[in-house]
């Protein structure tokens, strides 16, 4: 039996490469595991001014989101992996249309992490076989700083937005990472060709980024409306318009985008259904009819009750009398996080004799203080005096 030939330097690289375009990955760089020296500094800096709200899993294991080589000391070279996924329409259009639902383009097709960790998996095992070297591999679901280690590969730059950003694809890209014991010579890190434009920052709806190359999470849509676990603030609901999932005005208007082109992946291509649902619908939606309605796609995740919650937060915003019905049926909801939201939506939609009607058949026996205390603001607005 002839001995498998084991791949090493630029011919180990050169078949990597070759692998992965055949997978369909449109970038693939490397990058050392210590290219970024001042990454821990960074990480700590941007944890200690709670810009991360109630990602606890970012400060978690910090040592080894900061630095690969704590997280596993074998690897020795990091091979980060771009996809993209860009749209085939101006996503920003579909916030015009104010009695339907605007979804983040990443989540209106099947979800990212099942698409490229598989694809990831069978790169990092052909990179294992063809290089008798060990691999780990991730897609945002470990503690890898994806982002900083593909600009030091040379995959794009962090845009302002904090976002990466490619010459060739915009900032339309899932990324992904695998950890290797084979030593690869590394690529040039990116250059960033920000410049002095800012459409990023100045689109932001509710002004997340306290300066630029730096977001605070918590004013953020795509964190209030994903990861935030419970009510959305009231001081940012009117900014979120029709936004029920994610948000993506500042990656929509950067200007490297005129050389992106749609996603070409089958499996990542955008599902008709998802582009601007009837927030009608949407707000109907038991647990089981959210589930099947979602099957396989990252607003899943989120869960049915965050997702009402954010939808009756676009009804309110749609000024539709028609729609109020919908919150006003809402009232009734098992979950306090809906009602509670219920209740914000019906006080914009309804007037004042009417919210004091809607008070005594579905509120006067409240307990949930978060429902209760949406009931007292819609009763008793700031401006007027409080008799309690």
């Amino acid at each position: 039996m002839t001995p498998r030939k084991v791949l090493s330097g630029a011919t180990l690289r050169a078949a990597l490469d070759a692998r992965a375009e055949k997978l369909g990955f449109d970038l693939v760089r490397v990058t050392r595991p210590d290219a970024v020296p001042a990454l821990p500094e960074r990480l700590t800096s941007w944890l200690d001014a709670g810009e991360h709200g109630d990602m606890v899993w970012m400060a978690d294991r910090a040592d080894q989101r900061a630095d690969p080589a704590t997280l596993w000391p074998e690897v020795r070279s990091v091979v980060t992996l771009g996809m993209n996924y860009g749209p085939e329409t101006n996503p920003l259009a579909t916030l015009a249309l104010r009695d339907r639902a605007a979804i983040a383009v990443y989540a209106q097709r099947r979800d990212y992490h099942e698409v490229v960790k598989g694809k990831l998996k069978e790169l990092g095992g052909y990179l294992s076989a063809k290089g008798a070297c060990r691999v780990k591999v991730f897609v945002d679901t470990a503690p890898v700083m994806e982002k900083p280690l593909a600009e030091a590969a040379g995959i794009g730059w962090q845009g302002k937005h904090t976002v990466l950003v490619s010459r060739e694809h915009g900032n339309w890209l899932f990324l992904g990472a695998i950890y290797t014991s084979a030593e690869l010579v590394p690529d040039a890190p990116a250059v960033d060709r920000c410049g002095t434009c800012r459409r990023c920052l100045d689109i932001c709806p509710t002004d997340a980024f306290p300066a630029p190359y730096r977001l605070d999470a918590r004013r953020c849509i795509s964190y209030l409306t994903i990861e935030h676990e419970g009510p959305i603030p009231l001081e940012f609901r009117e900014a979120i318009g029709n936004r029920v999932f994610g948000c993506d005005d500042c990656l929509a208007v950067c200007p490297w985008n005129r050389f992106a082109a749609a996603a070409s992946e089958t499996r990542l291509m955008a599902q008709a259904e998802f582009a601007a649902p009837r927030l009608q619908d949407l707000a109907r939606l038991d647990d089981a009819g959210f589930r099947s309605f979602f099957a396989g796609t990252p607003v899943k995740r989120t869960g049915r009750d965050r997702f009402l919650r954010n939808v009756l937060v676009a009804i309110g915003n749609s000024g539709s009398r028609e729609l109020g019905e919908e919150a006003e049926r809402a009232l009734s909801d098992a979950s306090p996080l809906v009602r509670g939201m219920a209740v914000w939506a019906t006080s914009r939609l309804r007037t004042d004799a009417e919210i004091a009607a809607l008070y005594g058949r579905h509120g006067a026996t409240e307990t949930d203080a978060h429902v209760a205390a949406e009931w007292r603001a819609a009763l008793f607005p700031a401006t007027e005096t409080d008799p309690a």
